[in-house]
């Protein structure tokens, strides 16, 4: 028997639904301020395997220099992405939603295994709860990978006036490494989602959307002996 029950809460998928344009917009702008400066690459021993990016990237996309345009929409959205950020964590924390999005001690293990029934590699699948132990690792992950870019932001964004910040990242160069480094940690964060939302099926995007879930509830079996239907017998006075 099918039934339906409520998974995700109403803030939580609002959160979620709103962050994905916010941050559409940051790592676009993002990059318009990096295309106007565009110094990182992998060197070795004086040789330059890679750049970031290389210039039949920008021929191909034909990108302009607008780092002016970038940079204005980059400090906008940045307050959006932060205060959405915030009502995401504050929310599951005096929820208890925390719970079911905190890595716990086999995750990590059990992560791998949900990897590999993923590519249908194993059988079966680790025991879980509202999320299985690979969800867990990447939504904690992106939460602390959002407070590293705001941190980060603030480091190359205000030098001077957050000057401790940026000392505690090794200064404003550091930061903007690890600052950039985050941009493409959230493009491998979205592909690895993507995967994991296909992998998990129609029925788990769907809660993400209505926040309900259809399950299937096994039904009852009848007790043979209670349900027996009863039998007459005859009347011997008759006979």
């Amino acid at each position: 028997m099918k039934i339906i029950k409520e998974k995700h809460p109403l803030l939580m998928r609002w959160t979620h639904w709103i962050n994905f344009p916010i941050l559409t917009i940051m790592i676009w702008s993002g990059m318009l301020i990096y295309w106007a400066n565009d110094e990182y690459s992998i060197t070795l021993f004086g040789y330059t395997f890679f750049s970031f990016f290389p210039e039949w990237f920008y021929t191909f996309l034909h990108i302009p220099h607008r780092l002016a345009e970038g940079m204005a929409f980059h400090f906008l959205f940045m307050w959006f992405f932060t205060l959405n950020g915030i009502l995401y964590v504050l929310y599951t924390i005096i929820s208890g939603q925390w719970r079911y999005l905190v890595p716990q001690r086999n995750s990590f293990r059990d992560a791998w295994l949900v990897l590999l029934y993923d590519l249908h590699i194993r059988k079966g699948i680790p025991p879980q709860d509202k999320y299985n132990a690979a969800q867990r690792i990447a939504y904690t992950a992106i939460i602390v990978m959002g407070l590293g870019s705001v941190i980060t932001g603030l480091a190359i964004y205000k030098p001077v006036q957050f000057y401790w910040i940026t000392w505690l990242f090794g200064g404003y160069h550091l930061a903007r490494i690890l600052h950039f480094a985050l941009t493409v940690g959230y493009m491998f964060f979205f592909l690895i989602h993507v995967f994991q939302v296909v992998m998990a099926g129609w029925n788990n995007f769907r809660s993400v959307v209505s926040g309900l879930e259809v399950t299937e509830e096994p039904e009852t079996l009848k007790d043979p002996i209670i349900d027996m239907p009863e039998i007459k017998t005859p009347d011997t006075k008759k006979l």
